[in-house]
């Protein structure tokens, strides 16, 4: 039997297999992850259109112009993000939404569901601490009001 302990036996694959980890950390925690972000946008738009109250996302004239761009093959921009601007960092990230809601419904309530909604949405699928959720209520939907789509030139 042998009188060498641990710390004096030669380093060899038996021991990294045991337990005894080289550079630094657990290999889930090396390295480092970034959002873009894009992707917190399109979090925050669908997070935000699953709130009762929100009719649309964008000013009319960013809806129009989506409208379009959709029409168009190649030319879209994703229409999840309309309305939506994501600054984000390393740790955190702040938001601004600018919705269209239906009209009778409570803004300030909906604001507050859109912003539950979308914190929630967003720290869970990211890990990034949401630091604010500006809301810019840009229109009102009226009940006899057509939304404001351009009629298609082809049919």
């Amino acid at each position: 039997m042998s009188d060498l302990t641990e710390k004096d036996t030669p380093d060899t694959g038996a021991h990294r297999a045991q337990g005894v980890r080289r550079g630094g950390g657990a290999p889930g925690e090396r390295g480092r992850t970034t959002i873009a972000d894009g992707v917190v946008e399109k979090i925050t738009g669908m997070a935000a259109r699953d709130v009762a109250g929100v009719h649309a996302m964008g000013s009319g004239m960013s809806r129009t112009f989506g409208a379009v761009r959709d029409r168009v093959p190649g030319g879209a921009k994703a229409g999840v993000t309309r309305g939506v601007k994501a600054e984000v960092g390393e740790k955190q990230t702040a938001l601004d939404l600018e919705i269209v809601v239906e009209y009778g419904v409570s803004i300030s309530d909906v604001a507050r569901d859109v912003r539950e909604n979308v914190v929630a949405a967003v720290e869970r699928m990211t890990g990034l601490e949401v630091v604010e959720v500006n809301i810019a209520v840009s229109d009102v939907k009226l009940p006899d009001e057509e939304d404001e789509e351009p009629e298609p030139r082809i049919k």
